[in-house]
C-alpha cells in the first residue's frame, strides 16, 4: 500500500465509511485497551481513579490550605477537580492516540485495517476513563450540597466535545508523525505537563486577566481551546463560583469560533495521517 494508493481512496469521507464499517472492531480495541491497561491488577479500574484524586489531595491540600489559594475560591476542591476532570480527558486522549500506532505494530503488519481505527480505539478508552471521573465529581458535588443544577450546567456539552474534537485532530498528526519521530511520545509528555500548569485549574482566569491586562496576550491565552474548555467546564459543575467568578466575554462565541477551527483542523490532520500512514507496516 502506498501513499498515493491511500491518497487516491476518497479522502476523509471515504475513511470515515471505512471506519464505520469497521465499528464492531473499534468497540473491541476501546475493550481491550480497557482491560489490559489493568490486565494483572488487583484493584483493575480503581486506578483510573487514583491519580486525579491524588493530584485533587495534593493541589487542595498544598495549594489550597499551605499556600492559602482557598481562601479567595469557595468550595476550593470541587474547582480543581472539575479542571482537572476535563483537563485529564484531553490529556488521557492525546498521551494515547500519540503510542497507538507503534503500540499496535503486530496488528498493523498482519491485517489491513483502517489505520485511524486504533487513534480512535484510544479516544474510546479515555472516554470512558472520564466517565468515571466525571460520576465521582458529580457524587462530591452533591456531598458538599452544591450539585450543578441550574441554567449554565449545559456548557459541559460543549466544553467536553471541544476536547474531544482538537485530542481526536492532534492524537492523528502525532500517531503519524510519531512511527517516524519516536521522540514525539516524550516531548508529549513535558507538553501535558506544561499545559496542566498553563491552564487555570489551580488558579483563576481572572489571576491571569490581571497579570496579563487587557491585549493580545490574554486574547491568546484566553482562546487557547483548553483553556476555554476549562472555563465552560468550571462554569457547569462548579457551583460555588456563580456570583463570585469572573469568565471571558462571549465564551460561547470563542468556543463556537474554536470548534469550527478545530473541525478544520481535524479534517486537514487526517489527510496527513492518510499521507503518512503508507509506509506504518515498514516502518513500525
Amino acid at each position: 500500500m502506498t501513499v498515493g494508493g491511500d491518497d487516491k481512496s476518497g479522502g476523509s469521507w471515504a475513511a470515515l465509511r471505512d471506519i464505520l464499517r469497521h465499528r464492531e472492531l473499534l468497540s473491541l480495541l476501546v475493550r481491550r485497551d480497557l482491560k489490559s491497561r489493568y490486565k494483572d491488577s488487583v484493584l483493575g479500574f480503581i486506578w483510573t481513579l487514583v491519580r486525579p484524586l491524588t493530584q485533587l489531595l495534593i493541589y487542595a491540600v498544598v495549594i489550597g490550605k499551605v499556600l492559602g489559594a482557598a481562601r479567595d475560591v469557595p468550595d476550593f476542591a470541587i474547582y480543581v477537580f472539575s479542571g482537572l476532570t476535563i483537563y485529564g480527558l484531553f490529556s488521557e486522549i492525546i498521551g494515547g492516540t500519540t503510542a497507538s500506532i507503534v503500540g499496535n505494530a503486530g496488528l498493523i503488519k498482519k491485517v489491513y485495517l483502517p489505520r485511524e481505527i486504533f487513534p480512535l480505539a484510544s479516544v474510546g478508552s479515555a472516554g470512558f476513563n472520564f466517565v468515571i471521573q466525571f460520576a465521582i465529581l458529580l457524587v462530591a458535588t452533591i456531598v458538599v450540597g452544591k450539585a450543578p443544577l441550574h441554567a449554565e450546567t449545559w456548557y459541559l456539552i460543549p466544553s467536553v466535545l471541544l476536547l474531544l474534537l482538537y485530542g481526536t485532530a492532534f492524537g492523528l498528526l502525532l500517531a503519524a508523525v510519531n512511527v517516524y519521530l519516536r521522540d514525539i511520545q516524550y516531548l508529549v509528555e513535558v507538553v501535558l505537563l506544561l499545559l496542566l500548569w498553563a491552564s487555570p485549574i489551580v488558579y483563576s482566569w481572572s489571576m491571569v486577566q490581571e497579570a496579563l491586562g487587557p491585549g493580545l496576550a490574554l486574547d491568546i491565552y484566553t482562546d487557547n481551546p483548553i483553556t476555554l474548555a476549562v472555563l465552560g467546564f468550571q462554569k457547569a459543575m462548579w457551583v460555588g463560583g456563580q456570583g463570585v467568578a469572573h469568565y471571558p466575554d462571549q465564551l460561547l462565541l470563542r468556543m463556537g469560533i474554536a470548534f469550527v477551527i478545530g473541525i478544520v483542523l481535524l479534517f486537514g490532520f487526517q489527510r496527513v495521517f492518510a499521507r503518512l500512514q503508507g509506509n506504518f507496516a515498514q516502518v513500525v
